[in-house]
């Protein structure tokens, strides 16, 4: 079996510089890194990334904590985070919390216990407490889709009140009155905040929050089915829908077209999200847009930049929605 020993003779180099080559040291010319490189590639030598890690300690892997691992949503910010990454050698390392406490902290010490440099994390059950905590340990963390003051300078977040009062005040502005919220799970801050928008773009148009015409969906399609089934059971008038995802939004609209109700000619629905699907339906959803793929991206940045020294990259950290107006609402009857 080839040693570092062997790569260094082939080469004509030291062994320091193979080891700069090992570990992407700019200090190396090309020509010389490209002469290691052959030789490593001649003696088929692999180098021992465990003996590297505690060598450089640094294991050039960044653990990825989220929510889910399925759905249209966390796919895109999980790919954006893995190519950033990847481009700069660094490799990540997944697992997921399930919206769980127990599971989300178990999650992070699994992936400390792995050797990770640092920690993007994508967590909703665990207190603002915890990771304040957890910031001040060995191990750096940024949060993606979460704001804490305390630690704002490690948070990439989207302004979600701002969100929901766009959504809500765009179907005002159209004429509604009559208008029902279907909202994620209220554990989630991102929830929350989208009801407290949705809630003061009644209120500025003196508009009355009506309790009855809220439904706490899932963020899920079958989320908005069950909402839309029980909004349709209250016999009130409602000449719109607004929906805090684009999931629950087009299990809505599949539960009015089965009951023949038009949309948006009979009922206006806007979503939240702005993820690829609901473009392909007809008629086209209004939404909100939640850029979670660039978020994902910027978390990957702050990495590099905080934690591997990488000082060509520059971070956004906070994100504004903005509306994209389709097809899905027109002024009520």
């Amino acid at each position: 079996m080839a040693t570092i020993y062997d790569v260094s003779v082939l080469a004509g180099v030291s062994l320091a510089t193979v080891s700069r080559v090992m570990n992407n040291n700019t200090k190396v010319s090309d020509k010389t890194k490209q002469k290691v490189l052959d030789a490593m590639a001649s003696l088929g030598y692999k180098p021992n990334t465990i003996a590297q890690s505690l060598a450089s300690n640094c294991s050039n892997s960044v653990g990825v904590l989220v929510s889910q691992l399925d759905g249209p949503f966390y796919g895109p910010m999980m790919t954006q985070i893995e190519t950033s990454l990847r481009v700069e050698n660094k490799h990540v390392i997944i697992a997921a919390g399930h919206s769980d406490e127990v599971q989300e902290k178990e999650g992070v010490d699994f992936l400390i216990s792995r050797g990770c440099d640092a920690l993007i994390l994508d967590v909703e059950a665990v207190s603002d407490e915890y990771l304040i905590t957890l910031s001040n340990g060995d191990t750096p963390i940024v949060l993606i889709n979460r704001y804490i003051e305390a630690i704002k300078e490690r948070c990439v977040y989207l302004e979600n009140e701002q969100g929901g009062y766009m959504a809500t005040d765009y179907m005002l502005s159209l004429g509604h009155k009559n208008i029902a919220y279907i909202s994620g799970p209220m554990y989630k801050l991102d929830a929350r905040d989208r009801l407290r928008g949705h809630q003061r773009a009644l209120a500025e148009h003196n508009v009355l929050f009506d309790p009855e015409l809220w439904f706490e969906g899932n963020f899920r399609e079958f989320g908005g089915i069950d909402a839309m089934q029980h909004l349709l059971t209250l016999n009130k008038p409602i000449s719109a829908v607004v929906c805090a995802s684009d999931q629950m939004a087009s299990g809505a609209i599949s539960v009015c077209l089965e009951h023949g109700i038009r949309v948006p000619e009979d009922i206006s629905f806007i979503g939240y999200d702005n993820i690829p699907f609901p473009t392909y339906i007809s008629p086209k959803l209004n939404t909100i847009s939640n850029p979670i793929h660039e978020m994902g991206k910027m978390a990957a940045l702050w990495v590099l930049k905080e934690v591997y020294k990488d000082k060509k990259v520059s971070v956004e950290s906070c994100f504004s929605p903005q509306l994209f107006i389709r097809g899905s609402a027109c002024p009520p009857k």
